[in-house]
């Protein structure tokens, strides 16, 4: 079951929501929660044999799940959303690069650096920080990157409600990506990056 994907829960009107695992899935297809579905079948689940007709009852689930209910007022909050800061989003923001020497670490490897350093006044917050591999974090010190003579290789950015939706999903599948990419601006550094590992 551990194996199973996740499904993307969204709204009524579309909107994005949450990953949630094949337990809170099924228990909203069971509750009868589910307007309607998206996407491809995932799995099926099976339950018990109805005493009286004899036929196993089973919930098959779908990647995109659009449950009851509408978020109200959802394209403001997503304009004037901030995403809490964790380092899993993070490294995957920056899609496991060091932004100073640009070599790709596993999440062991990388660390949060604060483009300005705390101790210089410098925020945690998602404009201030980048992954950085444990030798490059060393050498940049407390200072900042003209202080120690490194260059950032991009420049950070506070994802939007969507963005951090794909930040936080773990084996996203094809018609879900192509999903979200709707709610991801253009512009967005994800959108080009995404874009590219689907051709590839």
């Amino acid at each position: 079951m551990a194996n199973y994907h996740q499904s993307l829960r969204i709204d009524t009107t579309g909107l994005p929501l949450e990953w949630i695992d094949y337990r809170d899935a099924t228990k909203l297809y069971a509750v009868e929660q589910v307007v309607y579905t998206l996407g491809n079948e995932l799995y099926t689940i099976y339950g018990g044999v109805n005493a009286v007709s004899g036929v196993r009852s089973q919930i098959t689930v779908n990647s995109i799940i659009a449950t009851k209910g509408k978020t109200k007022h959802f394209q403001d909050k997503m304009r004037d959303y901030t995403p809490p800061l964790n380092n899993q989003t993070l490294f995957k923001r920056d899609a496991y690069l060091c932004m100073y020497c640009g070599t790709r670490h596993g999440r062991r490897e990388l660390t949060r650096d604060h483009i300005t350093p705390v101790s210089q006044g410098g925020d945690d917050h998602w404009n201030n920080v980048v992954s950085a591999c444990k030798r490059c974090n060393h050498h940049k010190g407390g200072r900042t990157p003209e202080q120690a003579g490194v260059e950032l290789l991009a420049i950070p950015f506070v994802p939007n409600y969507a963005e951090y939706i794909y930040l936080q999903g773990r084996n996203i599948l094809a018609d879900q990506m192509k999903f979200l990419l709707g709610y991801i601006p253009k512009n967005s550094p994800l959108h080009r990056r995404i874009k590219l590992e689907r051709i590839a």
